[in-house]
């Protein structure tokens, strides 16, 4: 079951269950799509995957599965990933 981090490991962007600006690898790494698109251009800085739409949970299963209250955050902020 997705963890439903609640924000962009760059910008540190809150990113509620319901948010259609999640974006996901398939590690869960989470961000937000202004840094998507602006800072990693669709790539996962840390593991080199595609990001993709984060699925919203329906409200009625929330309660029984609560999204993450974790916060991911690099420190160090997200850098460009440079073309090879």
């Amino acid at each position: 079951m997705l963890e439903l981090r609640p924000n962009c490991e760059c910008c540190d962007k809150d990113l509620p269950p319901d948010s259609s600006e999640a974006m996901i690898c398939t590690f869960e790494c989470t961000f937000c799509t202004d840094c998507v698109a602006d800072v990693l251009g669709g790539v996962c800085p840390n593991c080199g995957g595609e990001l993709v739409r984060r699925p919203v949970r329906p409200a009625a299963k929330l309660a029984k599965y609560p999204a993450s209250t974790k916060r991911v955050l690099k420190a160090e902020g997200c850098m460009p990933i440079k073309a090879t």
